[in-house]
């Protein structure tokens, strides 16, 4: 919809014919005014407010947010820590099958709120909280390097073009090219001795740093592709052409005029790729190359349920952290999926 002028306004037919003031002659209406305010991230926000399973999922990954974040006060309102072991016949069975916890334990309770764990009897709530936190962390920083390094390096290739985009767009390639977890299962182990002379291989930082670096570092290089085919359309656009001749510097133009017009795309890779570290985290802790015990994660738990075959006799350790882990991969990739209709310019305006 094209803006047309505002005109003034007819002054209204009075029985003395006086005409009204128009305060508002050549100034933009009021129903404009809030169209032309909207930002891309408003107009985002309306649009996703208009889905109940948007809206589900975001209330979803604020609870688990929130969970992580207040893990240490939660853990402490119960009573309960997730490193205290309880291994006395009063708590786990020393007969029949010896580890697995008494049917008070085995379940929420009033002193346990999800039970306690079969083999070491600590708390399965204080650890499920704690884990969260790791599994969050891990993820939420992983994603930050690699939209960091996609967005730098695919708006340097798609701006500079030749020998820069050359050089570039091969290492893309070459990422690419490797299975990412056969990649990250062979160097996680090598990094991760790497890292033990250092201050990253004091307490639990040693798994956490290892696997931010590896998903962080091998994650970048498909939003890189995505971001250079839009900058080298930008590249050409009169906006660029203006800051040019105004006398900007490559670097000025790059993180003022190209990224802020990316970020629509970097916004939806990142939501989507952090159910996909979440995932992967599992999967390498539960494979045993990432986090370990005693540090909580969810893929840590199922690797221990696994391990000692629990699952078989005490199916409830195993579905806590399954049912944590699906329940908010699942939540993000709604979101995700949300967030990329929303900010999608073929829709319909909001």
């Amino acid at each position: 919809m094209t803006d047309s002028p505002v005109l003034p306004a007819r002054p209204p037919s009075g029985a003395d014919g006086d005409a009204v003031p128009n305060s508002s002659a050549g100034e933009p209406t009021s129903a404009s005014a809030p169209m032309a305010a909207r930002s891309l991230l408003g107009t985002a926000w309306l649009r996703v407010r208009r889905s109940r399973i948007a809206l589900a999922a975001l209330a979803v990954v604020v609870l688990m947010v929130l969970f992580a974040v207040f893990a240490p006060l939660l853990s402490a309102l119960e009573g309960q820590d997730p490193y205290t072991t309880r291994t006395s016949p009063d708590v786990l069975d020393d007969y029949g099958t010896p580890g697995l916890p008494l049917s008070y334990y085995r379940y929420p309770s009033a002193d346990h709120w999800l039970g306690v764990e079969p083999g070491l009897g600590r708390d399965l709530f204080a650890r499920m909280a704690h884990g969260a936190q790791v599994s969050l962390v891990i993820a939420l920083l992983a994603t930050v390097v690699s939209v960091v390094l996609g967005t730098v390096l695919g708006a340097a290739a798609g701006y500079f073009g030749g020998k820069v985009d050359m050089v570039i767009s091969r290492v893309m390639d070459l990422f690419l090219a490797f299975p990412h977890l056969l990649l990250v299962l062979s160097l996680t182990p090598i990094l991760q001795s790497r890292l033990g002379d250092t201050a990253l291989g004091e307490g639990s930082l040693l798994p956490i740093a290892s696997l931010v670096i590896i998903l962080g570092f091998f994650g970048w290089a498909y939003l890189a592709r995505v971001v250079r085919g839009q900058v080298l359309s930008l590249r050409e656009q009169e906006f660029v052409e203006a800051a040019r001749a105004y006398g900007a510097s490559h670097r000025s133009i790059i993180l003022k005029q190209i990224v802020p017009n990316v970020m629509g795309v970097v916004l939806v890779y990142a939501t989507m790729m952090i159910p996909t570290n979440i995932t992967a985290e599992a999967a390498l802790s539960f494979l045993g190359v990432g986090v370990k015990d005693p540090t909580p994660s969810w893929g840590q738990m199922l690797n221990a349920a696994q391990a000692g075959n629990w699952y078989l006799t005490d199916p409830w350790f195993l579905a806590v952290p399954a049912g944590a882990l699906v329940i908010t991969v699942l939540a993000f990739n709604l979101l995700g999926d949300a967030v990329r209709d929303a900010l999608d310019p073929r829709s319909s305006r909001g």
